[in-house]
Formats: C-alpha cells, sequence, structure tokens
C-alpha cells in the first residue's frame, strides 16, 4: 500500500532541490502573491474590540465585569503570545529541511513549512492561505489550507506550547546517528586513548589496541593474504568475541538513550537502520531506501513494544560493527617490522600450518 507522507515529502523535497519551479513555462511571468499578512489578518478587529470593552467596563455597564476584564487581559496578551506561538511553528516545521528529515512524518508538515517560508509553488496564487485566529479561551490557532492537503492542518498554541513543556514535539527530528555512534567509538574503549584528539574524535592512525588481537598459543594469529607472484602478507586477526563483550555496554547504554525519546527512535529507525544498508548506500541513494515498507508509524507504533526495542538494539549494534568498526577491523597490517614484512606465501602456509599440528600433539 502506497504511504502517502513518503511519496508527498519526497517529491516536494525533490522539486525544491531540483528548483523546477524556475522552468516551468510561465512562471516567472505570472504574478505572486506570497503575502498572507497572518498578523494583520488577526489583529485587524482587536483595537475595536478592546476598546468597546473597555468603555463598558468604565462605565459600569457589565456588572462585576468579570468575563470582560478575563478578555482584556487576553487580548493585552496576545500579541506577545502570538510571535512566541509563530517562533514555535517555525522552528518545529524547520525541522522538514535538516538532510535526514524522516518523511513518515505526516506530509502537511512539509506543505506548512513550504507555505509560511515562502517556497514557490506554495503562495496565495497557487491557493495556499495561513490563518492566525485569536480563540475565546486566550489560545490561538494557526489554520494551513490548499490544494495538497486532505483538510486544513490545524495548530493550537496550546497543545503545541505542551508538547515543547513535556520534551516531545509535533515534528519530529531525526536523531543524527553519526554523531552518536563517532562517539561511541571514542567510549567504547577499545583504542588508547592517546588516538583521541581535541575535538573528542579518533585521529586518522587511530588503532584498536593489541589485547584485543587474536592470539594463537600466546602468539599473535594473524591471516594470511595473498598478494600474487608467490608472495604473502600477514593481516590483524581481532578477537570478535573480545570485542563484542566490551563494546556491548556502551551500546545497550547509548541506545536506552535513544529509547528515551521513542518518537526520535522511529525516525532513525526508519531512516538509519530499517533496512540496514551501509552508510555508502544511503549516500548514494536518491531518496532514502529506509524509508519504505519496513518503516515504522508514529500513528501505530508509539508506544514501541518490546520486540521492536530489541530490534533496535540489534540494527543498531550491526549498522555500527558495518559502518563504523570495520575500518579499523579491515586488512590491518601487524605494527611488529618482521610479522609486516612480505613473504614467501608456501613457506608461510606450511609453517602455519606446521605449528598448528605441533600444538594439537
Amino acid at each position: 500500500m502506497e504511504n502517502r507522507n513518503i511519496t508527498t515529502n519526497l517529491l516536494i523535497k525533490q522539486l525544491l532541490q531540483s528548483d523546477n519551479m524556475a522552468y516551468v513555462p510561465g512562471y516567472i511571468a505570472s504574478p505572486v502573491d506570497t503575502e498572507f499578512r497572518v498578523l494583520d489578518k488577526a489583529y485587524q478587529d482587536t483595537g475595536k474590540q478592546y476598546a468597546k470593552i473597555k468603555t463598558a467596563i468604565d462605565q459600569g455597564k457589565c456588572g462585576s465585569c468579570i468575563e470582560e476584564n478575563n478578555m482584556l487581559m487576553q487580548l493585552e496578551a496576545a500579541p506577545k503570545l502570538s510571535l512566541e506561538f509563530l517562533e514555535n511553528v517555525m522552528s518545529e516545521l524547520g525541522v522538514v529541511e535538516t538532510s535526514n528529515y524522516d518523511p513518515n512524518n505526516y506530509f502537511g508538515f512539509m506543505v506548512a513549512n513550504c507555505i509560511i517560508s515562502e517556497k514557490p509553488g506554495f503562495s496565495k496564487t497557487d491557493g495556499y492561505d495561513v490563518v492566525l485566529r485569536l480563540l475565546s479561551n486566550g489560545t490561538q490557532e494557526l489554520t494551513f489550507t490548499g490544494p495538497i492537503f486532505d483538510k486544513p492542518l490545524v495548530i493550537n498554541s496550546a497543545a503545541l506550547k505542551s508538547l515543547l513543556e513535556s520534551d516531545t514535539s509535533m515534528v519530529v527530528e531525526t536523531p543524527d546517528i553519526n554523531i552518536s555512534m563517532t562517539e561511541l567509538l571514542v567510549e567504547s574503549q577499545l583504542f588508547d586513548p592517546k588516538s583521541v584528539g581535541e575535538d573528542k574524535k579518533l585521529g586518522a592512525d587511530a588503532k584498536i589496541l593489541d589485547t584485543f588481537i587474536l592470539k594463537f598459543n600466546g602468539e599473535p594469529d594473524y591471516e594470511i593474504i595473498d598478494l600474487g607472484n608467490g608472495k604473502g602478507r600477514n593481516i590483524i586477526r581481532y578477537d570478535m568475541d573480545k570485542i563484542e563483550k566490551k563494546v556491548t555496554p556502551f551500546i545497550n547504554a547509548q541506545v536506552a538513550g535513544i529509547l528515551s525519546a521513542e518518537q526520535e527512535a522511529i525516525a532513525a529507525w526508519n531512516v538509519y537502520l530499517s533496512k540496514g544498508t551501509s552508510q555508502e548506500e544511503d549516500d548514494q541513494m536518491v531518496q532514502n531506501a529506509n524509508a519504505a515498507g519496513d518503516s515504522w508509524s508514529y500513528e501505530l507504533d508509539l508506544p514501541l513494544l518490546q520486540d521492536k526495542k530489541v530490534l533496535f538494539l540489534e540494527k543498531y549494534k550491526e549498522y555500527f560493527y558495518k559502518n563504523y568498526l570495520v575500518q579499523f577491523l579491515t586488512n590491518k597490517i601487524p605494527s611488529v617490522q618482521k610479522d609486516a614484512s612480505v613473504f614467501d606465501l608456501e613457506q608461510a602456509r606450511q609453517a602455519k600450518a606446521e605449528k598448528l599440528m605441533s600444538s594439537t600433539k
């Protein structure tokens, strides 16, 4: 079944990135109205309303005037609330422009951001509008309308403020697991602390500590690779069981932190983890391969069940090994000069076989 959020979000993103509207015949010659005048229209009658209520209070025409005084207080507080509300909305909608934005978010957020940031094709001329209303209960309401919407997108100031104060969000921002996994390499204690630079990242010459090299009878158990022409070279083999035992507690702690904000964990799953692709494969995709049939839904999968949390941990560990740790495990030449030298391949294989046989006697 087609996921409209994915298809619409990705279509708009691709159109904006391609500058398509600049080449639509006649577009640059047509008058475009982007003046939504959100605040002007919201406050065009409040002056008269304020004066009318104030006169009634001053002339004693409203008895105790409790309701009228409350209305005056709301009107006086409204401009500041409007600015705060609009700032919050713009900040939330701005998330759609991040490079790792999850297109499984409701597509209306992408459209609303295009309207409020005056993107080509989303003007009043194109049939879009945004209206701010001051409600009688003291809250405010933004309503976005236009051809793409199935129904108007309505955002209430009190509802949004409640979300933000509870440390959640209207539009889900995808955590950058590239940052957290780079940090994980440093925290893992697999590397010499001297390999960590002032930027808290591993240096270009960082190597996994010798204690994690696979040993045989107390000596490094190298893998012999064929260089051709009868020549060979030793490559370090690492004790993966030992590495996994060392790294796992750090991965568990990091995943627990991500899962503490489950909506962000869903975004990370959809964008990075669900397909098990590599970092290079993700970068080469015109659109993110993970945002497809294996995606998790914000509406249906929250709160996350335990089986999904377990699967998230498994995939997170897999992504870390496949994209970050692998570069320090692959084709590493021994630091000991005699072990790093090129040698006769057949002699080396025979010597290794004899060593293995003698150890079993």
